[in-house]
């Protein structure tokens, strides 16, 4: 069973939730989400919000918060064979009252479609909240390049 090392990114004016599945091993090692250098996270969110690209851990947890994004990941726990989403198992979900007892969420959207299949099963029911699935910043998700993902990604701004 691999724990979730990072805590969840929020404060009182976070108005947008972003999860994705569970870290990767390069996120884990980076103890911060979407450590691994190809992950078009970071990237994708710079473009959508018309700023230069966060470098540092701390960079990244400060540009979040002045866009009022929080971000943590869907699963708690979980056996999972390196970072490879279709080999999890066992699942126990975060608990995202965390969040949403002391931010106002506006909305929640989920990094991927793994990330969507974990809500919708643990999440949802449990806090009474849809969410919209926005396609993975992952590189896995190689049939959707930097310009299709910031095309998706843009409603994020609207909510």
């Amino acid at each position: 069973m691999v724990e979730h090392p990072i805590r969840p990114v929020y404060d009182k004016n976070s108005h947008i939730l972003i999860l994705g599945s569970f870290p990767s091993v390069k996120s884990r090692e980076a103890n911060f989400f979407y450590g691994h250098p190809q992950n078009r996270f970071w990237k994708v969110l710079a473009t959508v919000f018309g700023v230069e690209v966060p470098g540092t851990v701390e960079e990244k947890r400060a540009f979040l918060l002045v866009h009022g994004v929080a971000v943590w990941d869907v699963i708690k726990s979980c056996d999972i064979v390196g970072s490879s989403d279709s080999s999890i198992k066992n699942v126990v979900p975060n608990d995202l009252w965390e969040i949403l007892n002391h931010a106002d969420i506006r909305q929640i959207f989920v990094n991927g479609k793994t990330a969507e299949q974990y809500y919708k099963k643990y999440i949802e029911k449990e806090i009474g909240r849809k969410s919209i699935c926005l396609p993975s910043t992952s590189p896995a998700n190689a049939a959707w390049n930097v310009e299709r993902l910031v095309t998706e990604w843009r409603q994020i701004i609207n909510s």
